[in-house]
């Protein structure tokens, strides 16, 4: 992009640039020749407001397609999957007019209760990263800009305007850091979004640390910092942090307190001169909007990528798909006739037209010489009976060959609040098992933003299809699904609990008191699960298919000294083509840091034909086998073994091998203030002092000492200071061996 330069501008006209001109566009710097710029919400699908503006989806927007949201396509474990829906909608974008779309969400999934997480890819930041990253750069490919959200640790709805995040370094790092991260090296998005919390106490719009520290000098980030909306506490505060754009315009209070501050001395005016540049730099993103879109084409796309994000996560005797010996189809529930789609909130668009499930089910079946009925079952508006709703729904079920009950949570997933359980409504289940009792086969079509228990029904009903929110074509991708028409090929990007108890947030969401604590670290999700062998409904990772995969030949084969490359074989040993995901995990207990039991490193999906086979290699980079390391400050890798697995999810390992890493060559520098421990376990302190203190030591003592060996664990976390009480190592001694750890080797950063 062409950069533009407003430095030599008066102040006020460059402070001007820093805040925006009303709820959607910057201001305009005629005299520079920047233009006023459009922004747009738009995670999944444009949402242009021409009228009254909102952040919270409530008034009026433009047509636009609404795409499968990031609940589906992060379960469609697909690249390619992500990238096309990041360019339909920079093809959208281009044509209403938006030079920055306000999407993807990339916040880590903490709990199943947060109202977003419909919005947010996956409870794992590999998985999130590499699709954000394909749909960034697609969408950026069609012209308009990208805004990363929400930067960081906003992964609840209560409180989330004040609520302080207190998370660890290293959690922070290894799990809700990296997908940003990813975005910001492997995509370059125009702009990221920061978040309305606060973390560790700073709000996040005003976190140096976070903004300039780790985003811009580590990272490289070279774009714009803009507000998430009325998310700027402290205009001046923020802007020497390093938040470039506040967002909406504020009437010119903000731009007046960076004019003020500047003029007193207590902000330098270069800081105002390189965000001003960089909002400036925005304006290459402008473009005259085109008018017009292929809407038969995109609600087409959005209908086969809904297709390879749903979820078949039971499928007992193969009741799915509905071959042609049935001639009898029960549709069930409400959500069959009046389907949802999307969530609520900023991302909630204004669909160019809706398919229903029912009519896309009448369509086929019709085709097929089928018959179907429809029983409304429950009422989510309160009105009807439900008992008689229920017994209607029985009758259909007793005359069909298969029902098909469609349920979903009473309350949709949104914005601004987050959920009370994960638990379906009483009268929903009571609803499929009696109809379960009556038909003689029952499929459940799940419509839900978040995971939903399944318990209570499970074990009654013959197949269950996670349909988690699929969009304006949905309907038309849930039927082609049950008919056979496309494959299941989507894998959970979430795990499924049995209990909302299990959940490792569980006891610290949504917090209190202004405060959440991440006390369960970085055992987020499967990583907990794994770990704590913690039994779960569906693991991270989990899909059925109606065709069959093998795991053939699997090796891994070292590129350096902390990298390497995996190699298998995967064959289709079904009648059906369709697509399978390879999950690469590593598993290691190197290091001084609690390791999951397995993450994620690596993974593909593959296409292939019934008996093709296909080897792909999956390269694994030094992050692969690395922790971060706080009292380093920087990644490290530790030696010792690693064990590369294949998974079939995140429970089931289908191959393995294990590989020896040297690791670094680390060593912490030791003080007087150091444990006992770190003392005797460094690798060039540890046999000096071992010497020093024998060469003190009479022979009885020495015997004395070896009966006594267990005695170093009782004073190993004394600090050294302390334990000098009990031993007689001279002060020169002691200076020369702080010294010695000091001049130990240790390797580069990560």
């Amino acid at each position: 992009m062409p950069r533009t330069d407003p430095a030599g501008l008066p102040l006020e006209r460059k402070a001007a640039l820093l805040s925006g001109r009303d709820f959607w566009r910057t201001e305009p710097v005629d005299e520079a020749g920047v233009p006023s710029i459009v922004l747009s919400d738009g995670p999944h699908g444009i949402r242009l407001q021409k009228g009254e503006a909102d952040h919270m989806g409530v008034h009026a927007s433009l047509p636009a397609t609404c795409f499968p949201p990031a609940v589906a396509i992060g379960s469609s474990w697909d690249v390619e999957a992500a990238a096309r829906l990041g360019a339909a909608i920079g093809r959208e974008a281009r044509a209403l007019g938006v030079d920055v779309v306000l999407g993807p969400g990339v916040n880590i999934k903490r709990s199943p209760l947060c109202g977003r997480n419909f919005e947010y890819y996956s409870e794992d930041p590999l998985l999130s990263g590499v699709l954000a990253a394909a749909h960034v750069n697609a969408l950026q490919a069609e012209g308009p800009g990208a805004s990363v959200k929400h930067f960081a640790a906003n992964n609840q709805e209560t409180d989330r305007m004040r609520v302080s995040a207190d998370v660890d370094e290293r959690t922070l790092r290894e799990i809700y850091l990296p997908a940003f991260e990813r975005v910001v090296t492997d995509a370059r998005p125009a702009t990221v979004m920061s978040s309305y919390n606060r973390i560790n106490g700073v709000p996040a719009s005003q976190n140096r640390w976070l903004l300039t520290e780790v985003l811009r000098e580590e990272w490289g980030f070279d774009g714009a910092v803009v507000s998430d909306w009325g998310g700027v506490y402290d205009r001046v505060a923020a802007l020497a942090a390093g938040l470039d754009l506040q967002m909406p315009g504020d009437g010119g209070d903000g731009d007046a307190a960076v004019v003020r501050a500047v003029r007193s001395g207590d902000l330098d005016e270069a800081v105002v001169d390189a965000s001003a540049r960089r909002v400036a730099d925005l304006a290459g993103r402008r473009a005259p909007a085109t008018g017009v879109f292929d809407t038969d084409a995109h609600h087409a796309l959005a209908r086969e990528l809904a297709a390879s994000c749903a979820v078949l996560l039971k499928n007992d005797g193969a009741a799915l798909p509905i071959g042609a010996d049935v001639r009898r189809i029960a549709v069930i529930g409400e959500f069959a006739a009046a389907p949802r789609y999307q969530g609520g909130g900023s991302s909630h668009i204004n669909p160019t037209r809706v398919d229903a499930p029912l009519e896309a089910v009448q369509a086929l079946a019709a085709d097929r010489g089928q018959s179907v009925t429809y029983a409304r079952g429950f009422a989510l508006d309160g009105d009807g009976d439900g008992t008689d709703l229920r017994r209607e729904a029985v009758r259909a079920a007793e005359e069909s060959d298969i029902a098909v009950v469609f349920l979903g949570p009473a309350k949709d997933a949104s914005e601004g609040y987050d959920r009370a359980d994960i638990d379906l409504p009483a009268e929903q289940v009571e609803l499929v098992r009696a109809v379960a009792a009556a038909a003689p086969r029952t499929a459940v079509v799940l419509s839900n933003g978040g995971v939903v228990s399944l318990e209570g029904f499970h074990d009654d009903v013959d197949a269950i299809l996670e349909g988690w929110l699929l969009g304006q074509a949905g309907g038309g991708a849930v039927a082609d699904l049950l008919f056979g028409v496309a494959v299941p090929s989507g894998r959970l990007a979430e795990t499924i609990p049995l209990r909302l108890q299990d959940t490792p947030s569980h006891l610290n969401f949504p917090g209190e008191q202004g405060h959440v604590r991440y006390g369960e670290g970085v055992m987020v999700g499967y990583r907990y699960y794994e770990t704590a062998d913690r039994a779960v409904r569906y693991p991270f990772g989990h899909g059925l298919s109606y065709a069959t995969f093998a795991t053939g030949d699997m090796d891994v084969a070292m590129t350096g000294e902390d990298t390497a490359t995996v190699t298998v074989t995967v064959t289709n040993t079904g009648e059906r083509a369709g697509g399978h995901v390879v999950q690469v995990y590593v598993a290691t207990t190197a290091g001084p840091v609690r390791r999951p039991a397995r993450e994620l490193r690596a993974f593909t999906k593959v296409f292939l034909d019934p008996g093709e086979s296909r080897t792909v290699d999956l390269p694994l980079d030094r992050r692969a086998f690395a922790y971060y390391d706080v009292e380093l400050g920087r990644w490290a890798v530790a030696p010792g073994d690693y064990t590369v697995q294949i998974g079939e999810n995140a429970a089931r390992v289908v191959a393995e091998r294990t590989i020896t890493l040297t690791g670094d060559a680390v060593a912490a520098s030791l003080s007087l203030d150091s444990p006992v421990a770190d003392w005797f376990g460094h690798p060039v302190v540890g046999p000096v002092l071992t010497r020093t203190l024998s060469a003190g030591m009479t022979d009885e003592q020495r015997r004395e000492s070896e009966k006594h060996a267990d005695m170093l664990d009782m004073v190993a976390s004394l600090p050294m200071r302390q334990f000098l009480a009990f031993v007689s190592v001279p002060a020169e001694d002691l200076e020369a061996m702080i010294e010695l750890s000091e001049q130990a080797p240790a390797s580069a950063p990560a």
